[in-house]
């Protein structure tokens, strides 16, 4: 293998050495791996008690300390194995998923390697390969679903090294917690979550999928962030005059089951996956646990910053499900139908945004309402390694130009000042340049350029609320804000029947039928919680804006945002 910077980063977060450029397995680990691969005849893996103690010896193996293992994840793996599956699905899972595991883990340096030979090679010698992505750092790394297969099964045997995960900043990546937590507090919830990953395996082996996924961490420039109420970076909400894009509320169904291609919100944790794999059982969670492959992700992702978002493309839907959080269950396989895009990714967009926690009053802060505002922009830009909004001097006139971005010095972007529009910067984004490599290479058939972005809306929700505080009147308009000042097309909203936001849909209309533009609803929006903060009112957003929303009043004729703003 070449000399590779990308794999010098992952390397200490593998659980593989390497020796003259190439990496393999310690061979007692080789060994128990084959001897799983013969099935319990030959490895005596017959049982979820038996099938810890190989873990255990593998982790030996591998100089891991039994300090950083859940203490009951022994009891976890055989109260699963031995107690809570049917005999008829236990014996399947010990006598041949396990072998297949086993099978695919002893091809995990193959696959790696081949990896890395394709990853530099791919659309035009755009960085796919699978490294460390910390903070403030772009990038995108492709990954086939077979490769991600491999990532997690090695997961569920627990030989990723996790020393040194805290450190970077990285969530954990080992199943151990997940069973240990039901053993240790039982509940239905916890084991449907088992459940759809140990539906993702049998799935997988039973016909391995051949598609890619892509993660794509998307950065903001730190100086367009939360600093202050009075800095520049909201002076640039202020003066948007981008129209408020459409606004679709649906007050039943699921964000996954849109049927309209949008980007779908992920809830997020400032650590992908939030408690996906311990106890947590909410928004994020369960889309981990329908999309297992989304757990990939935690391998190499290092926790969000304020002005970070993570996107993440092709992830397969495997499950079912009813109920949420203490009503999660299990509900069967579901079939993926989702069509697949030119390069092999299934068409469902996630992008994992993280939200404030703390008491209510918080979020009326001015500076907390600008770094929500920031992080969902950051989130909804069209796949934006390099795409970036910047604040520049007006001049009163109109210019054009031509400017080079210093991130990316093959790249020419296009600035464009007026008086009357809100100043922005557009550079050619990663994902962009794959489209253009593709429209120019005659042996990519039938392939098209990348989607046209300008049809894909944001599917979205109640982000940032209830356990974290977030007020749903205002999260809800700070997402189309975002939206419409990433040039997105709609929202597609929906309520989860929160009460507050039974009026959504009246106050949206009212809004647009106005023609608002993003800088008069921001404006709205800055002398409302200016006013809560002063303790001045106590209505909620829609009712301090529309006051005839919850009367017989006629609506006034004289609610101008503009008329508002010049008093």
């Amino acid at each position: 293998m070449e000399d590779r910077e990308d794999l010098k980063s992952i390397l200490p977060f593998l659980p593989l050495l390497i020796r003259s450029s190439s990496l393999y397995w310690p061979a007692r680990v080789v060994e128990a791996l084959k001897a799983m691969s013969e099935g319990p005849s030959r490895s005596r893996v017959d049982s979820g008690e038996v099938l810890w103690l190989a873990i255990s010896d593998m982790r030996q193996s591998l100089s891991f300390s039994s300090r950083f293992v859940a203490p009951s994840a022994s009891h976890g793996y055989a109260l699963f194995f031995d107690e809570l599956l049917p005999r008829k699905e236990s014996n399947k899972w010990l006598n041949e998923i396990i072998p297949k595991l086993a099978k695919l883990l002893l091809q995990f340096t193959s696959l790696l390697e081949m990896h890395y030979q394709n990853a530099g090679k791919l659309f035009g010698g755009i960085e796919t390969g699978l490294r460390l992505l910390g903070s403030e750092q772009t990038g995108i790394v492709f990954l086939s679903q077979e490769l991600i297969g491999c990532l997690l099964a090695c997961s569920l045997f627990c030989l990723f090294p996790d020393a040194n995960r805290d450190a970077e900043n990285l969530p954990g990546i080992n199943f151990d917690h997940l069973f240990a937590s039901l053993y240790e507090n039982y509940s239905e919830n916890q084991e449907s979550k088992i459940r759809c990953i140990m539906c993702y395996f049998e799935r997988v082996f039973s016909c391995m999928p051949t598609g890619f996924v892509s993660f794509e961490r998307k950065v903001i420039p730190a100086e367009y962030c939360y600093s202050s109420a009075t800095s520049p970076e909201a002076d640039f909400w202020s003066k948007s005059a981008l129209p408020l894009c459409a606004f679709k509320v649906h007050t039943s169904g699921l964000i996954e089951d849109q049927p309209d291609d949008a980007l779908e919100v992920d809830f997020a944790n400032k650590y992908l996956g939030g408690g996906a794999l311990s106890r947590g059982c909410v928004q994020e969670e369960i889309r981990f646990m329908i999309n297992p492959e989304l757990i990939a992700g935690m391998f190499f992702l290092t926790c969000m910053d304020d002005n970070e978002a993570i996107e993440i493309v092709g992830a397969e839907r495997f499950s079912c499900y009813t109920g949420y959080a203490s009503s999660f269950r299990f509900a069967g396989e579901y079939i993926d139908r989702k069509p697949m895009d030119p390069f092999g990714r299934r068409r469902t967009r996630i992008v994992a945004i993280d939200a404030l926690y703390g008491p209510k009053m918080r979020h009326f802060k001015h500076g907390c309402l600008l770094r929500e505002s920031n992080k969902a922009l950051c989130g909804f830009l069209h796949g934006c390694k390099y795409s970036q909004f910047q604040s520049f001097k007006e001049n009163g006139s109109q210019e054009m130009q031509l400017a080079r971005n210093d991130n990316d010095p093959d790249c020419l972007c296009m600035e464009t000042s007026s008086s009357h529009e809100t100043p922005s910067v557009y550079v050619e984004t990663s994902k962009e340049k794959l489209a253009n490599k593709i429209g120019r290479d005659s042996h990519v058939e039938g392939h098209q350029c990348m989607d046209h972005e300008d049809t894909i809306g944001i599917a979205t929700g109640n982000w940032g609320c209830g356990a974290f505080g977030g007020d749903p009147e205002l999260k809800a308009m700070i997402q189309w804000l975002a939206a419409s000042q990433a040039r997105r097309p709609y929202i597609s909203y929906y309520t989860f029947g929160v009460e507050a936001l039974r009026k959504l849909d009246q106050v949206t209309e009212w809004i647009l039928s106005h023609e608002w533009a993003v800088g008069d609803l921001w404006n709205m929006m800055l002398e409302y919680t200016t006013q809560r903060l002063n303790r001045e009112t106590d209505l909620g957003f829609f009712s301090w804006l529309l006051p005839w929303l919850t009367t017989t009043v006629t609506p006034p004729h004289h609610l101008n945002p503009q008329i508002r703003l010049d008093q």
